[in-house]
């Protein structure tokens, strides 16, 4: 993690699957000792851009927003991601200069339910006109080496977790809502 100004840079490994129901894994979740950190109700608008991923996050309920620019391979496994993460005040008045300047390529809307287990987040998303997902995310370093074990390691808990491998997802749910 490094801080560029008041942008946060990340590398992080992620797994995402689609699931058919969520309750399974958040019982596992809370025998394993996980913390259950909150639900939230989210909007993920995303803008086109020539490279990566670029979406403003805006949650019900919330003050501040974040400003999330990301950048990773779209394979159904574990990955690495390149993340920027700016908090910001104001998301509204962002989402408005922001549709003055950029086009808008999908809005995601979920309800994410977020636990934390050892040092990874899981993610229980209940995704608009998608269905239900769970997504592991675990900050790493930029040394490949600990990359392969940290991503191993959300291998690990999806099998402890009974997430069957053909049910992982490549894509985000913007693709997922664009196509």
């Amino acid at each position: 993690m490094k801080s560029k100004g008041s942008a946060t840079q990340y590398v992080m490994v992620e797994l995402k699957a689609k699931v058919d129901d969520l309750a399974p894994i958040r019982n596992k979740l809370t025998q394993y000792g996980a913390n259950d950190i909150g639900i939230y109700h989210q909007y993920d608008i995303y803008y086109q851009v020539p490279k990566g991923r670029l979406k403003l996050r805006i949650t019900e309920n919330e003050s501040t927003g974040e400003l999330i620019y990301y950048e990773r391979e779209d394979v159904a496994r574990a990955k690495t991601s390149f993340d920027y993460i700016l908090k910001i005040p104001h998301p509204h008045a962002v989402k408005e200069i922001f549709e003055k300047i950029m086009k808008t390529k999908t809005v995601v809307e979920k309800i994410r339910e977020i636990y934390q287990y050892e040092n990874v987040q899981v993610h229980l998303d209940k995704v608009k006109s998608l269905g239900s997902f769970v997504e592991f995310e675990c900050i790493t370093s930029q040394n490949l080496r600990q990359q392969k074990k940290d991503r191993s390691k959300l291998e690990k808990l999806g099998e402890k977790l009974d997430i069957r491998c053909n049910r992982l997802e490549s894509l985000s749910y913007s693709d997922l809502i664009s196509e």
